[in-house]
């Protein structure tokens, strides 16, 4: 995992809301161990090597998961830049002009299907 490799993830969320809901998730999730994390901008988040917020509250990481609607606004200065795209086609829009966001800035992106 990446955070194991002393790297730092930031989780880009949609909204305040959603961000508070999966920092409240990853307090129990995976069940079988903790992942070390804090909202954005809190007391904490310095010191956690996975941070949670909103696209306006981007901080240096490593890592950036997007779990927002827009794409990540200077992606060459992360290592890795992740977006998840919604299996449901309706949600996939978002996904498509992300993509060619990154590709207007001369970054190919890589694909990976992960549920094979």
């Amino acid at each position: 995992m990446t955070w194991e490799r002393q790297q730092t993830v930031f989780i880009i969320s949609p909204s305040e809301a959603s961000a508070s809901e999966l920092d409240e998730l990853m307090w129990s999730e995976p069940g079988e161990r903790f992942l070390p994390h804090a909202l954005a901008g809190s007391q904490t988040s310095e010191k956690a090597p996975i941070n949670i917020g909103t696209l306006s509250s981007l901080n240096p990481a490593d890592v950036v998961i997007n779990l927002g609607p827009e794409a990540v606004p200077q992606p060459e200065r992360f290592s890795r830049v992740l977006e998840i795209v919604p299996y449901a086609t309706d949600e996939r829009e978002s996904s498509r002009v992300k993509f060619k966001t990154y590709r207007n800035q001369g970054i190919t992106p890589r694909t990976q299907e992960l549920n094979k």
